[in-house]
């Protein structure tokens, strides 16, 4: 592919997956291998470009205004990664620059900051498309004056040569006026301004950006030193070429923002009209209107569901259409779940009478205005625990890595509704905790602590019994499974209305951990039907997830070209 006709088809290439990303990167990539715009053979060539850069920093020495640099090494082949076209040469930073290095900090450090004053930089500040000035801090002018080897002016390149920020710079523009930078920034001052807009986007290159991340010194923090950055090895075109190339960036960058406005607006479309849509769905008030939203939703499935992150939303809709009574039809020969829960009664009675299990206090009445939605006839509103025999944490002993004991189950394991039996720890078998704590098959464990996205999370326990155990941060709710289907009460967990109306307002924070604790898992509210209908919905909803599952796969697939078909463009344009 030329690079023409990739122009021709840039629009198309930047709806591959994080496609405009990677256009921008592109262009900047071509600049700097000078296959963007087409050269001039009646431009001056960048040497004699380089004869006037070293003329002129033989004047400002001769005159004091910077000190003699020590020589840098000549660059071999070996350190040239691609061929340039002619008239072009590969330079050191160094020298083609009056000035590399580093602010600092001032004396006194956050406490020499003053609401007004001279403005201070770091690395926040810095940003490619400019500086943000929001958070910036100020120090006073004495404090600047005494600090006049970090003061920045205009057409200065800032660069951040720490952290996660590493990399990102900025010119420095006129309009601001006096200024300083951290530690954490490096000033580039070019010798010749005129090419100060083609050695920023040179540093914005893919090719730099390699450079800047590949040697940078140390622990991160320590970043980039100025001897490493004068070394960088600069791709160098005519000044005019530069000019052209600066221009066709500016051109094409601003393609690249109206492709990435447009791609938003559609994304933010398909957005609202996916919520609009199971909004409705999920607040359908009786069977025919359910069902015509639902053939709504069939009809623009294409449309509603062309991004794997929009599965996402589905999964969560089918659950709380299963919840509400809404994904199955009631089956009027089904017993009620009153009788059920009278079983159940019945048997944690006989259960506590032959002490297998412990009394416990009566829990909390329902109130109906605890209710968080309307339920179908037949269905119950019951607390967790007067389902079941026993709700209790893990053990607390200390686990290893040595596979000759018994498994642990710990937070990692329980990811997607599921609980996984991957990366595993062990702890004895003659623990005191065992066997009471071993697990059996069809218990959910619940994640009681941690961060607040990860409190909450649950999983059915399906391995062999009395094989695995379970970590103190997981909490156990063994079900009456004669008369409850575990799957079912996980997927109620697992439902926005159990996360919003039973979990998050529950949610403690201490030590800088959220919390959730067995009796507040014990009285959240589950809506509950007949076991036959149980079963019915969790059939149901496995299908429907199987069918998330393969759609997801496909978008996943479909994606995948695009970003191959992507690549395999960047390879035939860069190696051209």
């Amino acid at each position: 592919m030329t690079v023409e006709t990739f122009f021709a088809n840039f629009g198309h290439l930047a709806d591959a997956p994080n496609g405009v990303q990677k256009l921008r990167e592109l262009i900047l990539q071509l600049a700097v291998q000078g296959k963007l715009v087409p050269q001039d053979p009646n431009d001056e060539p960048a040497s004699a470009l380089l004869e006037k850069i070293e003329a002129e920093k033989k004047r400002l020495v001769k005159e004091g205004n910077i000190k003699k640099q020590i020589a840098l090494p000549t660059i071999s082949s070996d350190e040239k990664p691609f061929v340039l076209p002619l008239g072009w040469e590969f330079v050191r930073l160094g020298s083609i620059s009056n000035k590399i290095g580093s602010g600092s900090t001032p004396r006194g450090g956050k406490n020499a900051y003053v609401h007004n004053g001279v403005q201070f930089l770091r690395s926040q500040n810095i940003w490619n498309h400019g500086l943000e000035l929001s958070d910036v801090a100020y120090i006073p002018e004495d404090t600047h004056a005494k600090m006049s080897n970090t003061a920045v002016y205009p057409n200065d390149i800032l660069l951040n040569i720490t952290g996660a920020s590493l990399g990102r710079c900025t010119i420095f523009p006129d309009e601001i006026g006096s200024a300083n930078v951290s530690q954490h920034v490096t000033i580039i001052r070019p010798t010749d301004p005129s090419i100060v807009r083609y050695l920023h986007l040179c540093i914005l290159s893919p090719y730099t950006q390699s450079l800047v991340w590949g040697r940078q010194v140390g622990m991160a923090r320590e970043g980039l030193s100025k001897k490493v950055l004068e070394r960088f090895e600069i791709p160098l075109p005519p000044l005019e070429e530069q000019k052209r190339i600066v221009a066709k960036v500016d051109q094409l960058m601003a393609l690249c923002d109206e492709l990435e406005a447009r791609q938003q607006k559609q994304q933010q479309g398909r957005v609202r009209l996916n919520d609009a849509a199971l909004e409705a769905l999920l607040n359908a008030g009786d069977p025919s209107t359910f069902a015509a939203h639902w053939q709504r939703i069939c009809s623009n499935f294409d449309l509603l569901y062309d991004h794997p992150e929009t599965i996402a939303k589905l999964r969560a809709a089918i659950l709380q259409l299963a919840v509400q009574g809404k994904l199955v039809p009631q089956d009027p020969n089904d017993e009620p779940a009153s009788v059920l829960l009278e079983r159940i009664t019945a048997e944690k009675e006989r259960l506590v009478k032959e002490k297998q299990i412990r009394k416990e206090k009566p829990l909390p009445a329902i109130e109906e205005t605890f209710f968080p939605f309307q339920l179908p006839c037949g269905w119950d509103w019951v607390r967790l625990g007067a389902l079941c025999k026993v709700v209790e944490y893990g053990t607390s002993q200390k686990s290893h890595d040595h596979s000759s004991g018994v498994p642990v189950l710990r937070m990692n394991n329980i990811e997607g509704g599921k609980v996984h039996h991957s990366n595993l720890k062990y702890v004895g078998a003659g623990i005191k905790d065992l066997p009471k704590l071993y697990l059996k098959q069809g218990e959910i464990l619940f994640n009681r602590t941690n961060s607040y996205e990860l409190v909450g999370k649950s999983g059915v326990f399906e391995g062999e019994d009395d094989k695995f155990t379970f970590a103190s941060y997981l909490i156990r709710a063994s079900l009456f499974q004669d008369e409850i289907v575990p799957t079912f009460i996980n997927y109620a967990l697992n439902s926005s209305y159990f996360r919003n109306t039973q979990i998050e307002p529950e949610i403690t924070q201490q030590c800088g951990q959220a919390n959730f604790n067995g009796t507040k898992l014990k009285n959240t509210l589950i809506p509950l039907p007949s076991k036959a209908e149980q079963e019915r919905i969790v059939t149901k909803v496995d299908q429907l997830m199987a069918l998330c599952d393969e759609l997801e796969a496909k978008l996943n697939r479909a994606q995948q070209h695009s970003d191959k078909l992507m690549e395999a463009t960047v390879r035939q344009l860069l190696v051209a």
